[in-house]
């Protein structure tokens, strides 16, 4: 066996192997471009949203830290204990 006879037939078996993983999974119809598309689409979307979930968290607590420190100042100032 030559060595181009052994790479083209590691290419055939590659490519059955990823047609069959891809058959497996779902992906071997025609509208998997668009469903890899979507579900890249819904990933991104999840970054996003969890991000600024913990964006909006991280402000909260600092507004209630504030609000805490605003509301002693005026209360130590007012003379009150």
């Amino acid at each position: 066996m030559t060595e181009e006879e052994m790479a083209l037939m590691i290419e055939r078996a590659a490519e059955a192997g990823a047609k069959k993983a891809l058959r497996d999974v779902g992906l071997s119809d025609e509208d998997a471009n668009v469903d890899v598309k979507e579900l890249r689409n819904l990933l991104d979307t999840w970054r996003i949203t969890k991000r600024t979930a913990v964006k909006t968290i991280v402000q909260a607590v600092t507004y209630l830290f504030l609000g805490a420190l605003i509301t002693g100042a005026y209360l130590n100032f007012n003379g009150k204990p």
